[in-house]
């Protein structure tokens, strides 16, 4: 295991963000229509899909909802067509922010980015402007009561893992590659639950390389404009580099 621990920090701050179960619901669906209609609705022949709907029924999305998003994404109902985006940014302090969209009208949303990092002491930046801070990564988090190093570690490397990581006494992070992310996904999800650990979270996420500190100020302003971007309907996932330490998550 290498590297600070930082994914469940960053857990509590979007599960705070999406306290809203309607807005979180409709970014779920958004991300099952788009995996639907660019690898078809079979949940096995569709890795994106299937990680997709395992983040919706974590988030207890109902079944009907999932399967609606499914036809819009494959035609069988009328859906919005939304493109992917991927937009960087400076935010209070000079950190870097990595913003993932899906959005029917990128009209609307880059000048909407844009004043949501203006009205919060940010910027928004060309492209690989801060790319480069950030590497591109599978990640799986593994909960359970009575988590065991060893037995994580054993099922992790099995199922094709590069690299586990410790958050608390309940948490593991198991890191994968972009190429292996599904493989290791399909592999851990039995091999967890036999264990009785349950995955909580899991997708192709940017993670820093290296992070930030600032001074509680300048961290509450920057936590204030990640959880703006986190709260605007087109965006899926933020991702900065700021250090997020004890005094900034009480």
């Amino acid at each position: 295991m290498a590297g600070h621990s930082k994914w469940k920090n960053i857990q509590h701050r979007k599960g705070a963000a999406d306290a809203k179960r309607g807005a979180l619901f409709t970014k779920l669906a958004k991300e099952i229509m788009v995996a639907a209609k660019l690898g078809g609705g079979d949940e096995a022949a569709n890795p994106r899909l299937r990680a997709a709907i395992l983040r919706a029924r974590q988030n207890s999305m109902p079944k009907e909802n999932i399967e609606r998003a499914i036809k819009k994404g494959t035609g069988e109902l009328e859906g919005v067509n939304y493109e992917e985006a991927l937009y960087e940014g400076y935010g209070p302090g000079g950190i870097a922010i990595m913003v993932e969209v899906l959005t029917d009208k990128k009209t609307r949303t880059v000048p909407e980015l844009r004043s949501l990092f203006k009205s919060h002491g940010g910027t928004l930046a060309e492209a690989n402007a801060v790319a480069y801070l950030f590497e591109r990564k599978g990640l799986i988090l593994l909960e359970g009561e009575n988590i065991n190093e060893d037995d994580v570690m054993e099922i992790a490397l099995e199922a094709g893992a590069e690299d586990i990581e410790r958050d608390d006494e309940k948490v593991f992070a198991v890191k994968t590659s972009v190429a292996d992310f599904h493989q290791v996904l399909a592999a851990l999800e039995p091999k967890a639950a036999a264990k009785g650990y349950k995955i909580v979270e899991s997708g192709l996420r940017y993670i820093p390389q290296t992070t930030v500190t600032l001074d509680p100020e300048r961290g509450k302003a920057a936590l204030e404009l990640i959880s703006a971007l986190e709260d605007y309907d087109d965006v899926q996932h933020v991702y900065t580099n700021l250090e997020l330490t004890e005094n900034l998550l009480v």
